[in-house]
């Protein structure tokens, strides 16, 4: 007995040694190309990123920050990206069990009754017997190719994907929100242009009249500055109609039933924040989506090594041991003790192609997970550039925006001591203002998007999650 024991711990012994005789690689991440990812023509050393900035940083307005954090409390789509990360740890810690033995316990009576005419029935007088038996059943492998470590870092890997995922969830969320709190202050504002804009007009209407009765204009004067009364209402109308739609959606955002939303004034905004962009690597550690994509990738590296594995034998000792007995009274004496030990390596040698198979659906899952990684971080690059780009378009149209609606605002000024004195006709005048509100409304809105253009650019750069 003494020497089974020692045989057995030696076996042990040697399989924990042997343990350190990894095939498994290691992994190192690919090169990737991330100098001209901005584009050639933005040029970017800048060490810190815009991204590095928390939200209530970014966006100060109180009510809004009141928003943003109730979205990420309440939003629905958050809540269920965190019911994700609660399965994926479930399944991490299950791969960081794998070094553990497995142990199963069980208890069974067995009643056989023998045939008369059976070989053994035709010997024995009593052909009924009975059986109880009390048993434990250990089973182990030994890691000696790194299958069971490989798969512990897939799993952890796949943890930290799920991880990653809602940090970019909660970054659109917060994206979103902030999006739609500034249109609803712009279409507020443009709501307030229209409306004032709506009492010049009826002014405009009585004025019309009384150069009808002067008789330097015609009736279709008067209709037609009527009509653009009317043009003014439908504006504000289909206005209206959008904040109901915008607070529609800004509730859901924040997990809410459509209710009205609170808000504050456009012009009392603060001056939007210092723009850098870091270097184009930083979207390797600041994008979710990039991050997700590399740890898809090491899980799917480490799935690869655990399908090599395969190939090679596999050492597992099992034991079973416990208490025997035909005699329910003799159960639990020592002669009812029984225990066997079984140990050995297996190495695969036909099974249907299916570890070869398994070995190269791996290897292409691998080389998928590889080319959406890359692509995960050009489209980053590119949504960097694009926002970029919008910003610095919409901050030369307000320039330009401003000085039109100076132009027009004079013009309709100019058009109307001209029409009292009959030197201008009606329809220079209703088109001189129609062009005023216009660029009025489209200088509101020029605003919105660059407030936009720089939301959208915090979340390119992989803002909103630290």
């Amino acid at each position: 007995m003494k020497n089974k024991i020692i045989k057995t711990a030696l076996l042990l012994a040697t399989a924990v040694v042997v343990q350190s005789c990894f095939v498994a690689k290691d992994y190192k991440r690919p090169e990737l190309k991330t100098e001209n990812l901005y584009r050639n023509q933005v040029v970017s050393t800048d060490t810190l990123s815009f991204a590095n900035v928390a939200w209530d940083k970014v966006f100060t307005d109180p009510l809004l920050q009141g928003y943003i954090q109730k979205g990420l409390d309440n939003n629905l789509d958050v809540k269920i990206a965190i019911q994700n990360i609660v399965a994926a740890e479930a399944v991490m810690k299950q791969g960081k069990a794998g070094y553990f033995p497995t142990f199963s316990a069980g208890a069974d009576w067995t009643h056989q009754e023998l045939s008369k005419n059976s070989q053994f029935g035709a010997l024995l007088q009593n052909r009924s017997t009975d059986q109880y038996q009390l048993s434990g059943n250990l089973s182990w492998e030994a890691d000696i190719w790194g299958k069971i470590r490989s798969n512990k870092r897939a799993a952890n890997a796949s943890f930290l994907q799920t991880t990653a995922v809602n940090q970019a969830v909660k970054t659109q969320l917060i994206a979103n929100i902030a999006s739609t709190y500034y249109q609803l202050l712009s279409v507020d504002a443009q709501i307030k242009l229209a409306e004032k804009t709506l009492v010049n007009r009826n002014q405009s209407i009585e004025t019309i009249i009384a150069l009808k009765d002067a008789g330097n204009v015609t009736e279709v004067g008067v209709k037609q500055t009527e009509a653009q009364k009317y043009a003014t209402e439908l504006i504000i109308a289909d206005l209206k109609n959008s904040i109901i739609i915008l607070e529609n959606t800004l509730s859901i955002l924040m997990g809410e039933s459509s209710a009205k939303i609170d808000r504050n004034t456009f012009e009392s905004q603060s001056n939007q924040p210092t723009i850098t962009l870091g270097v184009p690597a930083t979207l390797l550690r600041n994008r979710p989506d990039v991050i997700a994509a590399e740890y898809n990738l090491i899980s799917n590296f480490e799935q690869t090594n655990v399908a090599k594995s395969n190939f090679y034998p596999t050492l597992k000792v099992t034991a079973s041991g416990g208490l025997q007995s035909i005699d329910l009274k003799e159960w639990f004496s020592a002669n009812s003790l029984f225990a066997n030990v079984i140990t050995g390596l297996t190495q695969p040698i036909f099974n249907q192609r299916q570890i070869r198979t398994k070995f190269e659906i791996s290897k292409a899952n691998q080389e998928k997970a590889y080319l959406q990684f890359e692509q995960s971080l050009l489209t980053a690059g590119k949504e960097v550039s694009d926002a970029l780009a919008q910003y610095n378009n919409e901050t030369y149209k307000l320039t330009v925006r401003e000085k039109q609606v100076d132009a027009l605002n004079k013009a309709t000024d100019y058009s109307d001591e001209l029409l009292t004195y009959g030197l201008a006709n009606y329809l220079e005048v209703l088109t001189v203002k129609d062009n005023a509100l216009n660029a009025e409304l489209s200088l509101i809105d020029n605003k919105y998007q660059q407030y936009k253009a720089i939301i959208q650019l915090y979340r390119a750069l992989g803002g909103g999650w630290q």
